[in-house]
C-alpha cells in the first residue's frame, strides 16, 4: 500500500504526464524524476503511471483532431501521410508529438492502433528518462560526492 506522499506524487505524475501530452505546455519528465528520487523502489510503477497519463493525454489530442475541419497543410499531417502509423511512435517528441496525435485523429487513424503506438513510444521515452536518472543516482552522484 502506498503512503499518502507517494500516492500524491503518483497522482501529480499522472496529471503532469496527461497535460504534457495535450496541446497545453508541461514537463512530466521533471515530475517523473522527482517521484523516482523520492521513491526509487517504485521506478517501474512511476514509468507505468507516466506512460498511462501521457498516452491518455495523447488520445485526448487524437479526439480533438477528429473535430478539426479538413486542412491538410500541417507538417504533422504531411509526415503522417508519408510514414503512416509508424510515425506515431514519435508522439513523445515535444510539440511535434502533440501535432502527430492531433493529425492521427484528423486522418481518422484506427484509435486502438494509434493508442498502442502512442503508448509504445511514450513508454520508451519514460523508460529512458527513468533509467538515466537511476544510473545518475547510482553511478554519477556517488563519484561526485566521493
Amino acid at each position: 500500500m502506498l503512503d499518502f506522499s507517494a500516492e500524491a506524487g503518483f497522482i501529480g505524475l499522472f496529471i503532469a504526464s496527461f497535460i504534457s501530452a495535450t496541446v497545453l505546455p508541461g514537463g512530466s519528465e521533471v515530475v517523473l524524476i522527482a517521484v523516482i528520487h523520492r521513491h526509487p523502489e517504485m521506478l517501474l510503477h512511476a514509468v507505468a503511471v507516466a506512460t498511462a497519463g501521457n498516452t491518455l493525454g495523447g488520445m485526448t489530442s487524437y479526439l480533438l483532431g477528429r473535430l478539426i475541419p479538413n486542412r491538410a497543410d500541417s507538417r504533422a499531417v504531411i509526415w503522417l501521410h508519408r510514414h503512416g502509423y509508424w510515425a506515431l511512435l514519435f508522439s513523445w517528441v515535444p510539440l511535434f508529438g502533440d501535432a502527430l496525435c492531433v493529425g492521427a485523429g484528423w486522418l481518422r487513424f484506427n484509435p486502438y492502433l494509434s493508442m498502442l503506438l502512442f503508448a509504445t513510444g511514450k513508454l520508451f521515452r519514460y523508460a529512458l528518462v527513468a533509467g538515466g536518472w537511476a544510473w545518475i543516482e547510482a553511478v554519477v552522484l556517488p563519484l561526485l560526492s566521493g
